[in-house]
């Protein structure tokens, strides 16, 4: 058994607690034991777990494992303390806030023998695993990806391109590695409204257009619009819903690693793409900060 510590107790946190409490039956879920969990709020018992220290949580023996569902900009900092301390790591996206450090804790989680999940569900969602099938064999020729949502971004969840890197994952997944080749951001503080836009280059020179905007009476949604040689896709398909939650199957996901059952070839994959979108939100960044000023 995999002795495990929950970091952040908000939505994803007692998401986490609930799978590793009630595992899926026969997967590789029930290798996890919960030991605890960590927050900066002095709780009662959660779920019948009880909170601990994180000075516990990360010198403990009995605790191989530590889940990380703080906010975005305390990801790093965690990551590099339980990876130090010889303990597996499973994150919420993102990973991290820049590339650059991306890169070194990969090279730390290698260096100790360890791994380090970084959590994709919207790549798990039923709607995406139809859209997948449904572009299957088209050639794309030019496509927009918009996501709306109610007021201004929390604090701490960084930039934008990194706080909505799901949805640039969507988008690389689907079509392969991406150029930036502009991007800007408008905020209005005083209304509440953020839209970001980044403009992108397919490898066959297709263009893509990712936005994010937030504010006032907009709701939360995706909107598409997919043009491909002989055919266009405006909506989203419905997909068909699962028995096995999202994060339940990123549960197993994470455990069939721990377990040497996903094999090299898929991990570097996987890694490559985790890491290209964390490049390319870094660019855009750049480029939307440059524009600004």
């Amino acid at each position: 058994m995999l002795g495990s510590v929950v970091v952040g107790i908000g939505i994803a946190g007692c998401a986490r607690m609930r799978d590793l409490l009630a595992p899926l039956p026969s997967s590789s879920a029930e290798k996890f034991s919960i030991k605890g969990f960590v927050s900066r709020r002095s709780l009662e018992d959660q779920q019948g777990v009880k909170q601990i220290s994180m000075t516990e949580a990360l010198s403990r023996d009995d605790i191989h494992v530590a889940f990380i569902c703080t906010e975005n900009t305390s990801h790093e900092e965690h990551i590099r303390q339980f990876l130090e301390a010889g303990k597996h790591v499973c994150v919420e996206y993102p990973v991290t806030l820049s590339y650059t450090s991306a890169v070194d804790l990969w090279s730390l989680a290698q260096q100790k023998g360890l791994v380090l999940h970084e959590e994709h569900i919207e790549l798990l969602t039923p709607e995406f695993k139809q859209l997948k099938k449904d572009i299957a064999g088209k050639t794309l020729e030019e496509g927009t990806l918009r996501f709306t949502g109610t007021g201004s971004l929390k604090p701490n969840f960084g930039f934008p391109s990194f706080s909505g890197i799901s949805r640039l994952t969507w988008l690389v997944d689907l079509f392969g590695e991406l150029t930036v080749t502009a991007a800007s951001l408008v905020e209005e503080k005083e209304n509440k409204y953020m839209k970001m836009t980044a403009h992108l280059l397919t490898q066959q020179q297709k263009p893509l257009t990712w936005i994010e905007e937030r504010g006032p009476g907009l709701g939360r949604a995706k909107h598409i619009h997919l043009h491909f040689q002989d055919a266009s896709i405006t909506e989203l398909p419905a997909g068909q819903r699962e028995p096995v939650g999202l994060f339940m199957q990123d549960l197993v996901l994470f455990g069939r690693k721990l377990q040497g059952e996903v094999s090299a070839a898929e991990l570097q994959e996987e890694r490559s793409r985790i890491l290209h979108c964390l490049q390319l939100a870094d660019r855009i960044q750049q480029l939307s900060e440059h524009t600004q000023a």
